[in-house]
């Protein structure tokens, strides 16, 4: 959690603010949230620049909405199907950058939620907060017996927050289901079902000390996960206490190099324990940024928040361990039938262009992370094929994609070159171990795939074998004809613009004329406002006629020899 102090209350944070007010600020930020969506995609010529404004918009209204709005930003940075990658990538910085609330707010509420003095209940308490968030902020304390511990409380007035927001968000969302295509195309009833389940369990913090406890269950035999022990006597859903565990950053490299650990082997470490927890455990922690995980001085790797947990059924997780095993394998075609029957991608008549795709990034991910240059030379085609939408993420899966791209982003700080394929052996090999235990039981599937993935290993082709099949992959996958469509494309473009240009050139000239008629006829009222026309209307033109010369100009250097 990071810890901001500012003088100032948000808006939010003012207990006079009424019901009404905060439904009218909700709803007239998402209709011109909508606005600015609808506008930059069909008026402003999709403007990268505007585009970036807009996000950062978004995100300062978000901080001023407050702690549920900040947490949808924060699950929205990983819907590049839902929101322009502008959007995306402000949202991924999205903290939760709100001040402390005072010790004796916190004070009164633990002795509220525990019936007793503090005095009684800790030995000692620290007033000045450890950190600060949305949702509460954590005091380190010692128990009377003497055991360290931390405290964290919940912020005042948050439940009624949450309570009046949600019911804002669902009138929002309806209204939007019932009169948008779009809305009903997505399924943002269900996103919105699926969100506000997992935000009423985040601020239960009984729910959030029975999941430590599953969680530490789950990893009983993995000496090296050190999950901190919680302290029932001594936790309501609004005060959590549990054990003090320090530890050094886990994104922290510089540190952690400097006390003998290698950042590699952290990095193998925690990605293996979140294959268990997605694909063996079916139970994960769907925020797993460098504020909840650190390491300890000799090597573990400690979680910390419990709040945001996900589950993933029986069946979601078998078509999950499928696709990863034919990630790993690199089979292109079973990754396709493994997304499309978990409703990630929507079957299309021409599924070459996914093919190719997700080819690409199948092939360069497993091995080392995608290289930005390699990335920009299929900048066309992923542009291409998300305006046609094949990709559909179903609500269920927001936190996994949120989970998994929080961790990637952990992943590269900690080694810029890692390897998927490399960092999962020891996952892989544990599984291929256990098999024999899991036959009959739920993880058979998971077994099976370990035990496919090993004799894959064992048969599959050499380097020379390999490039052949990648260049018959290419040839089949028409790469010519691709290049040659995109190439149309930009031609049609041109042409598209050329006839704008032309059409906004007879508007304004049309407006202009009708002008000096209804000047010359004596009817001043009627001429001024078609002479505003023809300003607008030439406003067009002129920014088309830019557009044309600059579009003409980037065509003939990339014809230059």
């Amino acid at each position: 959690m990071l810890q901001t102090i500012s003088p100032k209350p948000l808006r939010w944070q003012q207990q006079t603010d009424s019901p009404l007010a905060r439904q009218v600020d909700v709803s007239l930020s998402a209709a011109k949230f909508g606005f600015y969506l609808w506008w930059d995609s069909h008026i402003a010529a999709r403007s990268s620049s505007r585009r970036d404004r807009r996000a950062q918009w978004l995100v300062n209204k978000l901080l001023n909405l407050g702690p549920t709005f900040i947490k949808i930003g924060q699950a929205l940075s990983t819907r590049a199907d839902l929101l322009p990658i502008e959007y995306v990538k402000a949202l991924s910085q999205l903290q939760d950058r709100v001040p402390e609330f005072s010790a004796d707010q916190a004070i009164a509420i633990i002795e509220s939620e525990l019936n007793s003095p503090l005095h009684t209940l800790y030995r000692e308490f620290d007033r000045v907060p450890l950190a600060a968030a949305s949702l509460g902020q954590v005091h380190r304390a010692r128990l009377h017996t003497g055991e360290e511990v931390v405290v964290k409380v919940q912020r005042p007035g948050l439940d009624q927050l949450f309570d009046l927001d949600l019911k804002i968000l669902d009138r929002v969302v309806q209204l939007s289901t019932r009169y948008s295509a779009t809305a009903r195309q997505y399924d943002l009833n269900a996103i919105y079902q699926e969100f506000a389940e997992i935000l009423h369990k985040e601020v239960d913090y009984v729910q959030e000390a029975m999941n430590a406890d599953r969680f530490r269950h789950n990893f009983a035999d993995h000496p090296r996960i050190v999950v901190p022990k919680i302290y029932p006597r001594y936790t309501t859903k609004r005060v959590l206490t549990m054990e003090y565990v320090p530890g050094i950053k886990v994104n922290d490299r510089r540190s952690l190099e400097a006390i003998g650990i290698d950042p590699k082997d952290i990095n193998h470490l925690g990605i293996c324990a979140y294959l268990k927890q997605l694909l063996q455990d079916g139970f994960f922690q769907a925020d797993p940024h460098p504020g909840n995980m650190a390491v300890t001085l000799d090597g573990r790797l400690i979680f910390y928040d419990f709040g945001m947990m996900a589950e993933v059924m029986p069946i979601n997780r078998d078509q999950m361990v499928k696709t990863f095993f034919a990630v790993l394998k690199k089979d292109t075609d079973e990754v396709i039938h493994t997304l499309t029957d978990m409703g990630l991608i929507e079957p299309m008549s021409d599924m070459t262009p996914v093919r190719r795709v997700l080819g690409f990034l199948i092939d360069r991910f497993t091995d080392k992370p995608v290289e930005l240059q390699a990335f920009n030379n299929l900048r066309n085609e992923l542009y291409a094929l998300f305006e046609k939408q094949p990709f559909r993420l179903p609500a269920k899966m927001t936190f996994i994609i949120k989970a998994l791209t929080t961790l990637d982003g952990v992943a590269r700080d900690l080694d810029p070159q890692y390897s998927l394929l490399i960092a999962a052996k020891p996952f892989v090999k544990s599984l291929v171990i256990t098999a024999p235990k899991h036959h009959g039981s739920g993880l058979g599937e998971l077994a099976r795939q370990a035990q496919s993935f090993l004799t894959y290993q064992i048969r599959k082709p050499n380097s020379a074998e390999l490039a052949i099949q990648r260049l018959e992959e290419r040839i089949e996958q028409g790469e010519l004809q691709i290049r040659v469509q995109f190439e149309s494309d930009r031609h049609i473009k041109t042409l598209h613009l050329a006839v704008k240009s032309l059409i906004y050139a007879c508007l304004t000239g049309f407006s202009g004329l009708s002008g000096v008629v209804l000047l010359v006829g004596a009817y001043q009222g009627g001429a001024i406002a078609s002479f505003v026309v023809a300003g607008v209307f030439g406003t067009f033109l002129i920014k088309s006629l830019i557009r044309l010369a600059l579009r003409e100009r980037l065509e003939s250097l990339r014809n230059a020899p």
